[in-house]
C-alpha cells in the first residue's frame, strides 16, 4: 500500500478521509479496466463512475448549488491515477468539461448536470485551437450573432472526449473587444449540425482525442454560458479550480512509481543482496519520496486555498501543476530505471506510468507556461 498518512495533514477534515477510504476500496475493487477499446473503457468508466457515485463532485448539484470542492476533487484524481490512468482522465473531464456550467451556467444549463455527475453523458472542454493552445487571446474560431442564434465557424484540436463526448463547452471570438475580451462560451450539444470530428488523435498514452469542425453551427443565444465577452474569465475561472487538479493526477502517478518501486528493490537480488542494499538505489528512493510529499504539499496547499474562500489561487495552482507534474517525471524516470529491462517493457506499470505522465506537462499550461504565470505573479506582489 502507498504512503496513506498525507490524509492526517491539517488541510484534510473527516469527509475527505472518508471519501479517500471509500474511493480506494472502490478502485482495489473495479480498476484498472481493459483499455484495448479506448473509446469503449472511457463510456464504461465514466458509466461506472457515475453509478458508484464518484462523478458528483466533478460538478455542482444544480439542487444545491455549492461550490466545487477542490480538495475531494484532487484526492479523486490522485486515487483514480495511481490505479488506473484513462480512470483518472474519465473522471477529470466530466469535471474539465461541465466547469463552465458549475461556475456560470444558468439554471436551464445546469439540467446538464444531473446527467454529467450520475454518468449518463459524457462532457468536453474546447478551449484549443491549431494555432492558439497556451495563448488563448489569438482565438480564431468565430460566433457570429445571427438573430436569436449564433453561428459558429473554425476549428477546435486536442479535445479531450472529442468524438465521444455529449455536450461540448465551446469558446469562440464574438468580437466584443480585441483580443481576449472578444471570445464567448457556448454549451453545443454534440448532435448540432454543422459538428463533426474532423480527425481522431493518436498519442503515446492513449486517450480519445480529436480535431473538431464547426462548419455554420447554428446554436441559439440561449446557449451562452455566461454574458458576451467573458468567454476568457470563464476559461480562466475553471483552469483556477482544475488546473492543481492536474498536479493531483501526476502525483498519483508518481505515488504508484513510488510504491512499485519500493517492491522492486525490496524483493530484487544484486550481488546476493537486496538491490535496496546499494547506497545509490537508496538515494533514488530518497529523491523520489522527497519529491512525491513536495509536489504533496503544494497541491493541497493550492487545494485548500481555493477551498477556503480565495476568488482565485492562480499562483498557487500553477505552483502545484508546474512542480508536481516536473517532478512526477523525474519519479517515474526513476522508477524505469531501478526497473532495468521490465521498466521499457509494453505493458508494465512502470511503463505504462512513463507514458501517461508526459502530457500532463503540457495541457491546461504548459510548464514553461506556468513559469510566467507565477514569475508574473511574483512580480505583480512585489509591486
Amino acid at each position: 500500500m502507498p504512503d496513506r498518512s498525507f490524509l492526517s495533514w491539517p488541510f484534510f477534515e473527516d469527509r475527505h478521509r472518508d471519501h479517500a477510504e471509500r474511493l480506494e476500496a472502490w478502485c482495489a475493487a473495479n480498476l484498472p479496466v481493459d483499455h484495448a477499446d479506448v473509446d469503449g473503457a472511457c463510456r464504461k468508466l465514466v458509466a461506472a463512475l457515475g453509478e458508484a457515485g464518484w462523478l458528483k463532485p466533478s460538478a455542482v448539484d444544480p439542487a444545491d448549488p455549492a461550490p466545487l470542492d477542490v480538495r475531494t476533487l484532487c484526492i479523486t484524481r490522485e486515487t483514480l491515477a495511481r490505479h488506473d490512468g484513462l480512470a483518472d482522465f474519465a473522471f477529470a473531464m466530466q469535471g474539465l468539461g461541465t466547469g463552465a456550467i458549475s461556475l456560470f451556467g444558468s439554471d436551464q444549463q445546469r439540467a446538464w448536470l444531473d446527467k454529467t455527475r450520475s454518468g449518463r453523458a459524457i462532457s468536453a472542454f474546447a478551449l484549443s485551437e491549431p494555432r492558439s493552445g497556451s495563448d488563448v487571446a489569438n482565438m480564431e474560431m468565430t460566433a457570429t450573432r445571427d438573430g436569436g442564434d449564433y453561428v459558429l465557424s473554425g476549428e477546435k484540436t486536442w479535445i479531450s472526449n472529442g468524438g465521444i463526448a455529449d455536450l461540448y463547452c465551446v469558446f469562440a471570438r464574438t468580437g466584443e473587444a480585441p483580443g481576449a475580451r472578444g471570445i464567448s462560451c457556448f454549451l453545443v450539444p454534440a448532435e448540432t449540425a454543422g459538428l463533426s470530428v474532423a480527425e481522431r488523435l493518436e498519442v503515446i498514452a492513449p486517450h480519445p482525442l480529436a480535431r473538431l469542425a464547426f462548419d455554420e453551427c447554428r446554436i441559439p443565444a440561449s446557449a451562452m454560458i455566461g454574458e458576451p465577452g467573458q468567454g476568457f474569465r470563464i476559461a480562466m475561472s475553471v483552469l483556477d479550480v482544475f488546473r492543481s487538479t492536474v498536479g493531483a493526477a501526476a502525483l498519483g502517478f508518481a505515488r504508484r512509481a513510488l510504491n512499485e518501486s519500493i517492491s522492486r528493490v525490496g524483493d530484487r537480488q544484486l550481488f546476493g543482496a537486496p538491490l535496496f542494499d546499494l547506497q545509490m538505489v537508496q538515494g533514488h528512493i530518497a529523491e523520489m519520496a522527497l519529491d512525491v510529499d513536495a509536489a504533496a504539499l503544494l497541491v493541497y496547499r493550492a487545494a485548500w486555498t481555493k477551498d477556503s474562500g480565495a476568488p482565485r489561487v492562480t499562483r498557487e495552482a500553477a505552483m502545484a501543476k508546474l512542480y508536481a507534474t516536473d517532478r512526477a517525471q523525474e519519479v517515474i524516470d526513476k522508477a524505469v530505471q531501478l526497473h532495468g529491462g521490465d521498466g521499457v517493457r509494453r505493458g508494465h506499470i512502470v511503463e505504462s506510468l512513463y507514458r501517461e505522465i508526459r502530457a500532463l506537462r503540457i495541457y491546461e499550461g504548459a510548464s514553461d507556461v506556468q513559469k510566467v504565470v507565477i514569475a508574473r505573479q511574483a512580480m505583480g506582489a512585489a509591486q
